[in-house]
């Protein structure tokens, strides 16, 4: 229930999903050697709402960030009370105007003897120059653009109707980053050649593969399990291309081949492995497994050839197809692996490079 709500709302162009203050504490914690003296960007984040806003601003110091920069979109729907700051001058109400925060120092400024929460919202009450209004909040707006060109990080979670845009638009800035997506857009035409170019990886994820998002929309936020204004979204994930220990870390493969237990692919030539764990260490060809082997997948272990899913067909250039040995199959639609006449669930096509000697 809670992934086809999910679906609805990229229908129907209902982006705001908020992340919880403990996922992102969970996944940061693994990135700050990489922030010290870095400009980070949070351009999906209205900062009254915010946890990203929050995280940064608060961890300014212990980071050494040099700036922080957030942005929000004009005509939100979340209401602002995160912070409970007066506009001033402004006629409307926060969630109905687009601004920026830039924050270049965060200072014990109430003088309680620790920086904290309250010290950044004195801060965005009292300097003009820290909060300012935007056209249009946009991340593809020019002005956007601009301050993403300032940006060393982007860190937020973006918009899921728009993730091949965005992503797009990192990678042509050449901007490294860790935002929330969807592990499915791992096989999109559009994403899938960065993964295999070890220009994307997935991150450390969110605990048990799902969490829960803040939502304002009733309508959206409906699964059984859900909490009060929050719907459980499971299969999503942290994409990134900031270095961590985990890329360098291989699987442990304990599983020896035999045509028994690894049956061939139909319409590939490649074995189908339905779990990671059971990849076999001493087999030199190709292999099918599924989507979450990239949540363990080294670069140092294994070659990324392609991917046997739903758009593999139109997506793959001919001569990827010819040196997996693609023919197609009427049960493929387009490319999905079939074993013995049944199709798979989406696989990514690998080689070992270090398959033990028999």
């Amino acid at each position: 229930m809670a992934n086809k709500n999910l679906n609805n709302a990229k229908i129907a162009k209902k982006d705001e999903f908020y992340t919880q203050l403990t996922d992102i504490e969970r996944e940061l914690q693994h990135y700050w050697q990489h922030f010290r003296d870095k400009v980070v960007l949070c351009n999906c984040d209205d900062p009254y709402e915010s946890n990203f806003f929050k995280y940064f601003a608060l961890r300014f110091n212990q980071l050494g960030l040099k700036k922080l920069i957030c942005t929000c979109y004009n005509g939100s729907p979340v209401q602002g009370n995160e912070l409970m700051i007066d506009f001033g001058d402004f006629d409307d109400e926060p969630k109905k105007i687009a601004y920026k925060v830039e924050i270049t120092e965060v200072k014990d400024l109430n003088g309680d003897g620790a920086v904290d929460l309250s010290d950044v919202q004195y801060l965005l009450k009292n300097d003009k120059n820290v909060l300012s209004t935007l056209r249009t909040g946009d991340f593809r707006d020019p002005e956007c653009i601009e301050l993403l060109k300032q940006a060393d990080i982007v860190v937020t979670n973006p918009p899921f109707s728009l993730f091949r845009e965005y992503v797009g638009q990192l990678m042509k800035y050449g901007k490294k980053f860790l935002i929330v997506g969807n592990q499915g857009a791992i096989i999109y035409k559009e994403i899938f050649p960065y993964v295999i170019n070890n220009q994307i990886w997935l991150g450390y994820g969110f605990k048990g593969g799902a969490t829960h998002f803040f939502s304002p929309y009733e309508d959206i936020a409906t699964a059984g399990d859900h909490k009060k204004d929050m719907i459980r979204v499971s299969g999503v994930h942290w994409f990134t291309n900031l270095e961590i220990p985990k890329r360098n870390e291989f699987i442990d493969l304990v599983c020896r081949y035999s045509p028994e237990e690894y049956p061939q692919f139909d319409n590939y030539d490649a074995i189908n492995v339905n779990k990671t764990a059971d990849i076999p260490c001493d087999y030199d060809g190709l292999m099918g497994v599924p989507i979450t082997f990239l949540d363990k997948y080294s670069p140092e272990q294994f070659e990324i050839i392609w991917q046997a899913s739903g758009n593999t067909r139109a997506s793959a250039p001919s001569s990827v197809l010819e040196a997996v040995g693609y023919h197609a199959h009427p049960e493929d639609r387009g490319g999905c692996g079939v074993v013995k006449g049944k199709r798979q669930y989406s696989r990514i096509l690998i080689r070992n490079k270090h398959p033990q000697k028999i």
